[in-house]
């Protein structure tokens, strides 16, 4: 704001700013490109440290059932319960009308790319527009509860898998940090796993523990995916049904002052 009210004196601050944008968006085209290398080799490489296949794959199907399960209540249990008590209204006949929604999110992976169907689905569901429209994009920036959960469940798992029990004091500052970098986490896939690298830093844990996660972050992404939906979506009905009052006033007050405009 400050950049564009100061005019031609700004000019060459903002053209670095655009030259960081094109220059890092060229970066991050160079790394996606490399990344069918990349991860792959990063794969092959921890399996090559792990002494024992079996127990390790073992270990990853845990981790994947844990993962799922916290993923289920998560969608399931606790979020239709916030719902159901802050607006006395049938969450599963809500989570019924995302199914579109849902879908999207599971074949995209990207909260981003399911916006659009997201805002047909509970345009159908009878939420206001107004709602959605300023709820659904602010949701799917920075409430990632799925990822969250997923963040402290990894970080977790590869503390066990490095032989360190977690104190009390460790779980919540997992919880915290987890919470705190899925808002800063990006609605694209396998955002997680960038965000992720700060839970680990924050346990002292080595980054480079994250290849074994890689090998069914694919899966779970699109999981953890269609929690952050359907938490977005439930966050829009809640906002709704509280607002629902004050909405139908104001579209009264607007169609009253729009007969009087047309008497006149």
């Amino acid at each position: 704001m400050v950049i564009s009210r100061v005019g031609d004196d700004a000019k060459p601050l903002a053209n670095l700013f655009h030259a960081l944008d094109v220059v890092i968006t060229r970066m991050v085209m160079i790394i996606m490109w490399l990344g069918p290398i990349g991860i792959p080799s990063l794969i092959a490489q921890k399996m090559l440290e792990v002494s024992d296949l079996v127990q390790t794959a073992r270990m990853l199907a845990l981790f994947m059932i844990t993962v799922m399960l916290g993923l289920a209540i998560q969608a399931f249990v606790t979020l239709p319960l916030i719902f159901f008590i802050g607006t006395r209204h049938n969450p599963y006949r809500f989570l019924k009308g995302l199914g579109q929604a849902i879908l999207t999110a599971l074949g995209t992976s990207s909260s981003a790319a399911s916006l659009p169907v997201t805002f047909r689905c509970l345009n159908k569901l009878g939420v206001d527009p107004r709602v959605t429209k300023f709820v659904l994009p602010v949701g799917a920036m920075v409430n990632m509860d799925g990822t969250a959960l997923y963040e402290a469940t990894a970080s977790i798992f590869i503390a066990q898998m490095n032989g360190l029990d977690l104190s009390v004091g460790q779980i919540v500052t997992v919880s915290i940090t987890a919470t705190l970098a899925s808002i800063g986490a990006a609605s694209i896939p396998s955002a997680g796993l960038v965000t992720m690298l700060i839970v680990l830093t924050a346990l002292g844990l080595p980054a480079s523990d994250i290849s074994m996660v890689i090998a069914v972050d694919w899966f779970l992404d699109r999981l953890r995916t269609c929690v952050n939906v359907i938490g977005d979506a439930m966050g829009c009905g809640f906002v709704h049904y509280i607002c629902e009052d004050h909405l139908n006033a104001d579209v009264a007050e607007a169609e009253k002052n729009h007969v009087t405009v047309e008497a006149h």
